[in-house]
């Protein structure tokens, strides 16, 4: 499972011309999810984004958390986070989840996030076609893999 963190001043996603999701100071997750993932996985990465220190102290320092903080989360799947680039130019996502697997996946997710936060998560729509609008604060953006847990 990968995700791409991405702390921001604001972000909002839509779908079919729909708002779906916006938040104001707060981490934006773009969220992969592969073939081999569990929710062993979900567990893992839930904990480590709620706990991640990267929101700025009294003093300017990163030392704060998004609960310390008490900001917002918007998800957004996104299986391009899988892809393989090897062959050619062409990606392929075959290590991408199929639907079926990933969807109880990303809600299961969602629902981690949700129950740490003790507020609900907004999100894209999952599967579909979406327009994400952010402005990332610092630039702080994060790479996040449950397979290379550094």
């Amino acid at each position: 499972m990968r995700v791409l963190i991405q702390r921001v001043i604001e972000a909002s996603v839509v779908s079919d011309g729909i708002l779906t999701g916006a938040i104001r100071t707060g981490l934006v997750i773009l969220l992969g999810i592969e073939q081999a993932d569990e929710t062993t996985d979900v567990d893992w990465l839930v904990n480590k984004i709620t706990g991640l220190r990267i929101f700025s102290d009294a003093e300017g320092k990163m030392n704060l958390s998004i609960c310390d903080v008490e900001g917002d989360i918007l998800l957004v799947s996104q299986f391009t986070l899988h892809a393989s680039y090897q062959k050619g130019n062409r990606p392929s996502f075959i290590r991408s989840a199929r639907p079926e697997k990933a969807l109880p996946l990303y809600n299961y997710f969602r629902e981690g996030l949700t129950n740490i936060m003790a507020k609900q998560i907004p999100s894209g729509v999952f599967g579909a076609d979406m327009k994400l609008h952010l402005i990332n604060d610092g630039p702080v953006t994060i790479w996040m893999d449950s397979r290379n847990r550094e």
